[in-house]
């Protein structure tokens, strides 16, 4: 299926956090309570709709153990959106963002579009990490915010569109070159710059096919 623009996302965040479970949630739409631990690097991809153009996001999820964090890192490089993931009942995964972060930033390019993901919202009896918390940290480092569940579907599908939504204004306000492949971005049929038809950058999720 031909799409506009193809965006490369890496998942990153600590072992156990429910990464693998979003991209799931997202592609299949279906939970896996039970999900062996990621070796190395997985994938996935789905289309969806910017501004009345198909995009296809290109997903990569990373392994969360330190022993991994080396393949993980050659993930950054032309990376043009990126879901840093903690686990609301879990501090140890919030107190370790900052290293995550300083990841990111080091071997990403500088205008990668960053999500910052408090998961298992659904937990919230548990909860060891306050919204207010995320909120903060978020504010602090210039990233997008959002508490979600992959196993409700919760936010899962605004989180993945809203960093896609954010990464389309940045190509159409000539903050990210798409001739540059380090960005993260290919430009499909259609994906030709001009100006768009709608500035707000609104999305919608991709109904049927159409050639």
């Amino acid at each position: 299926m031909s799409y506009a623009y193809l965006f490369k996302y890496i998942i990153i965040g600590d072992t156990g956090v429910g990464k693998s479970c979003l991209l799931l949630q997202f592609t299949d739409k279906r939970f896996q309570p039970v999900h062996d631990l990621t070796i190395g690097v997985e994938f996935g991809a789905r289309m969806i709709t910017i501004d009345s153009k198909p995009v296809k996001l290109q997903i990569w999820d990373t392994a969360g153990q330190e022993s991994f964090r080396s393949i993980t890192r050659s993930y950054y490089r032309g990376a043009a959106g990126a879901l840093l993931v903690y686990d609301i009942t879990r501090r140890e995964t919030f107190n370790h963002l900052a290293s995550w972060l300083e990841d990111a930033r080091q071997h990403a390019n500088a205008n990668m579009s960053i999500m910052l993901i408090g998961n298992k919202c659904d937990l919230a009896h548990r909860r060891a990490v306050s919204t207010e918390e995320g909120e903060q940290f978020a504010k602090e480092h210039g990233l997008i915010f959002m508490e979600a569940s992959a196993k409700t579907a919760q936010n899962v599908e605004e989180a993945f569109i809203s960093t896609a939504a954010t990464i389309y204004k940045k190509i159409h306000d000539g903050v990210l070159d798409v001739s540059n492949e380090s960005y993260g971005i290919k430009v499909g049929y259609g994906g030709i710059q001009g100006p768009s038809s709608s500035r707000d950058g609104s999305a919608s999720q991709a109904g049927g096919c159409c050639s």
